[in-house]
């Protein structure tokens, strides 16, 4: 369970992964929020000059409402081949949509992606919904992952949730080295402080990279602390629509810029996209 991360920190490469658009609010909370494919695409490219080599993509409906509709995700996958096809695509498998709808972009779009969220635990979801997110279904999507070749990002919301990490080590439904997110800050889960985000490091599985993805005002604070730790990071108005106080963000590229270059204060160097392949074995 030991955790080596900072002793690698001057030569592992930072991995800034973005989050664009998310699948809850949208331009009513920031309208520079990218909805439409188009949208999203362009934004993409943005943050891939500016330093990004993971996109995690939620889709949008032509209202700009959350959908699992394949043929959403296969545009957004088009378009990003042929306007970035360096790009390392992740694919959301979040949601209050049914175990096969959230599945399904993941199985059905072509080429497959790259990545691919579990989300590895309980977490609530407003004021009354849960995702229970059983054992079951985490074992389900990771096999059906490995079937098309595609790693898992272990999504793990609390301490607990490492148990289930575990679980899906222990059967070998997940490769080493293993792709974790560590999150801060959302409702019932893990709460935004930097000695909670040691702790989470503190208890990662052998052979583990980690990203850590806060919410809101902490996403600034958390991922420095991560980029320190020799950890990862995830940015993007999915997790924050704010640049700082009282000021939306521009863009999801601005706030790729600004990882970048504090990364390059704190001597680490940013990981370009084939790097990031050699880093997580994809």
């Amino acid at each position: 369970m030991a955790y080596e991360g900072y002793s690698d920190y001057f030569e592992e490469k930072l991995i800034i992964s973005v989050a664009t658009t998310g699948g809850f609010h949208g331009k009513e909370a920031n309208p520079n929020l990218p909805e439409q494919p188009e949208e999203i695409v362009e934004d993409v490219a943005a943050c891939r000059e500016a330093g990004t080599s993971i996109v995690h993509l939620h889709a949008r409906d032509e209202d700009g409402n959350p959908t699992k509709a394949v043929e959403r995700f296969q545009e957004l996958r088009d378009r990003l081949q042929e306007r970035v096809p360096d790009m390392i695509v992740n694919l959301t498998t979040g949601g209050p949509q049914s175990r096969a709808e959230r599945l399904a972009p993941v199985i059905e779009t072509d080429p497959a992606p790259d990545l691919a969220t579990i989300d590895v635990g309980p977490i609530s979801t407003g004021q009354t919904g849960i995702a229970m997110n059983p054992r079951e279904q985490n074992e389900e999507y990771a096999r059906q992952m490995a079937d098309r070749g595609i790693k898992p990002e272990l999504e793990v919301f609390n301490q607990g949730h490492f148990t289930e990490v575990e679980n899906l080590a222990e059967k070998n439904l997940v490769d080493a080295p293993y792709w974790c997110t560590l999150i801060l800050g959302m409702q019932a889960s893990t709460p935004p402080h930097p000695r909670n985000l040691l702790n989470y490091v503190d208890n990662l599985p052998d052979e583990s990279h980690w990203q850590c993805l806060a919410i809101g005002k902490h996403q600034l604070s958390l991922t420095t602390m991560a980029i320190l730790l020799g950890g990862h990071v995830r940015v993007g108005m999915e997790d924050n629509v704010y640049y700082r106080k009282g000021e939306l963000a521009e863009s999801n590229a601005q706030l790729v810029r600004r990882a970048a270059r504090i990364a390059d204060e704190l001597e680490r160097e940013v990981a370009s996209p084939s790097e990031t392949r050699d880093i997580l074995d994809l």
